[in-house]
């Protein structure tokens, strides 16, 4: 009631400013751009109505140049009918516009969404016609543009003509959308539910991701998420993090439901502690309620909200977003397949490249492995003719599909190419592998093993605690951990590289590297110990065994780290592959050992193996039988 008092009051003190819909449109001429707000803030009624008009009036105007980033509307402008009279240009394409901007009747711009103000100020795109959204006015007479402030508002400051549909239903949003209604032109006031956006239920593909994507996050960190399935499920995944800050583009359902259970608390954050910042909302009706005057939510200007300066001054700064197609160099496109024009650069470029300067940033893009129902992958060789390069081989750092993760920062092509094949999916590889080959982007002579034998065992990871108290992930080996495991070798001491190969020799070339990353998990097992060393894997230990012909019994070896020998690393690798040996059924291990490698048969019979050996030149050739009494390894 008191709202419905102050619009009699506004009506009374500015009655020039709620005229008839006749009137109103009759100030629209030919040639003029319109600009509509975007996304779920389009105001449906006020575009409508615009239609309509025209209908009505068929000779009103033409010619007339609509512009926005984004509808989830019907977009009535796009018929093809009103074609003398709108053409439409947008800066992101949409279902609803993707036709018509593909068919040549309609236009899409592409630039980083940051940059869109400076076009208004600057008369660059020149505003005649602003048709917005927003609240009803407070007591002071502001109106509030609620769940779309991105360019809104900028295109109110650069209109010619400003025409607001206010609807109570529009919440009040704290930050950067208030506007005096002294600076409106036009005021219409219907009331109708707001647009809502909402994400099928995921795929176990896309809950895959989602908790890959969940790991790299960190506690404290600060989140820009994406729109769509997958970050979306990647939200989902976040539940167990703590003092999580948001800095986005986009605020969805999914981060409001974070902020609501604690979640999201922004006390960690560089910039705006305390506020999650966004530029504009797609959501549910829920959400929209939760944001009416909720002063922990900011809706700022979209040149604040992704200027990368700006996002760079967030610690543990995080951008996780997806793309259509990713190529084996590391460059991706989140715009179009081909020469197709798709959706559009957006923020995600601002965002990706502002998590990169920020201390601790971290730049995520995850996506499915393949599209079209498995037919095509979406790693691939080199992005499609015609594609748009929306992130350039720099600013990604981590690469998420249902198959693992690829860290690319800092890697040469060889290794982001093999990083990436390995978590394509696995019909596609063999492919890949052939493609990166012509190219030389991989080894000309690239061992790779192909189809489900080949394919990375995740389930078989574990993480241990050694007797004297050094942590240890345990885990099979990956094509990709070559550029590692040559570390390994060479750090070495020439002790231990002759007790484990019975030879002086020291190098360790790709050729015989290969030997150890590529494995068939059928026949053959090795898992590396490894610890975390700053900011990266290390390397500490490697256990390996490989079936003997008559497949009951597997030759062991283990090599260990000097400087983490006599910690107890050995004995858990022996124990782990003691384990998996006797799950995949085998009766015992066979092995060749110096006589004088006494640590390593100390270790055998630690084990509790049944055990004979033969002695042999100064080698002992052993036979270790697995005992039936209690279990020798650990889970």
């Amino acid at each position: 009631m008191r709202d419905q008092k102050l619009m009699e009051d506004l009506r009374k003190m500015y009655p020039e400013k709620f005229a008839s819909e006749e009137e109103i449109f009759s100030h629209i001429h030919a040639g003029d751009r319109i600009f509509i707000g975007t996304g779920c803030g389009e105001p449906q009624y006020l575009v409508q109505a615009m239609v309509n008009y025209l209908k009505s009036h068929p000779k009103a105007f033409f010619d007339a140049e609509l512009i926005h980033v984004w509808t989830l509307g019907v977009a009535p402008y796009t018929d093809e009918r009103l074609q003398e009279n709108f053409r439409l240009d947008s800066f992101f394409v949409g279902d609803s516009t993707r036709n018509a901007v593909n068919r040549g009747d309609a236009d899409y711009t592409p630039i980083f969404l940051s940059a869109v103000p400076s076009l208004f100020r600057k008369k660059i795109i020149p505003v005649d016609v602003a048709l917005v959204q927003a609240s009803l006015p407070d007591k002071h007479g502001y109106v509030s543009l609620g769940i779309s402030v991105d360019i809104v508002k900028a295109a109110t400051e650069a209109a010619s003509l400003v025409i607001a549909q206010v609807n109570e239903r529009m919440p009040r949003t704290s930050g950067d959308g208030f506007i005096h209604v002294r600076d409106l032109d036009y005021i219409l006031q219907k009331d109708e539910p707001l647009l809502e956006y909402s994400i099928k239920a995921p795929t176990d593909i896309v809950k895959s991701i989602g908790k890959y994507v969940a790991r790299i996050i960190e506690d404290g960190s600060t989140i820009q998420v994406g729109y769509g399935m997958v970050p979306d499920a990647v939200v989902n995944n976040l539940t167990e993090k703590k003092n999580l800050g948001v800095h986005t583009e986009l605020l969805s359902d999914g981060i409001v439901e974070l902020m609501m259970k604690g979640v999201v608390d922004n006390t960690l954050k560089g910039n705006n502690p305390g506020k999650t910042v966004a530029a504009f909302c797609m959501g549910s009706r829920k959400t929209y309620e939760f944001l009416d005057d909720n002063p922990t939510v900011d809706f700022k200007r979209i040149d604040y909200t992704n200027n990368p300066m700006i996002i760079a001054r967030n610690h543990l700064m995080t951008a996780i977003n997806s793309a259509m197609e990713v190529d084996l160099t590391g460059q991706a496109t989140a715009e179009s397949i081909g020469g197709t024009f798709y959706s559009g650069i957006g923020g995600q470029a601002d965002f990706m490249r502002g998590a990169v300067m920020a201390p601790g940033g971290k730049t995520i893009l995850a996506l499915p492995s393949t599209a079209l129902n498995d037919s095509v992958s979406r790693i691939v060789p080199v992005l499609q003719d015609g594609a748009g390069v929306t992130i350039t081989r720099g600013d990604v750092q981590y690469v998420v599909t249902e198959y693992g993760i690829a860290y690319l920062h800092g890697k040469n092509i060889r290794e982001r190419a093999m990083d990436l094949i390995a978590i394509a999916h696995p019909k596609f590889r063999p492919w890949l592998v052939e493609a990166a080959r012509k190219r030389n982007l991989i080894y000309k002579d690239q061992v790779f093993v192909p189809g489900e034998k080949g394919v990375y065992p995740e389930e078989l990871e574990t993480h241990r605690t050694t007797e004297k108290g050094v942590d240890i992930l345990l885990r099979p080996v990956k094509i990709t951990d070559e550029p590692m495991l040559k570390d390994f070798f060479y750090a070495l001491s020439e002790d231990s590289m002759y007790l484990r190969f019975f030879s002086t020799r020291k190098d360790m070339p790709h050729k015989r590297l290969q030997d150890f990353v590529a494995v068939d998990y059928t026949r053959k097992m090795e898992i590396l110990a490894v610890v975390q060393e700053k900011e990266r894997e290390t390397i500490v230990g490697l256990g390996q065994y490989e079936l003997n012909p008559d497949m009951h019994t597997a030759e062991v070896a283990i090599v260990i780290k000097d400087r983490y020998q006599r910690k107890g690393v050995g004995f858990e690798l022996l124990s782990y592959l003691t384990y998996l040996a006797r799950k995949q059924g085998l009766l015992g291990f066979t092995a060749e050992v110096l006589a004088e490698n006494m640590p390593m048969m100390t270790l055998f019979e630690k084990m509790g193996f049944d055990i004979e050996k033969r002695r042999d030149e100064g080698v002992y050739e052993m036979r270790m039988k697995f005992v039936d009494v209690g279990e020798q390894g650990r889970s």
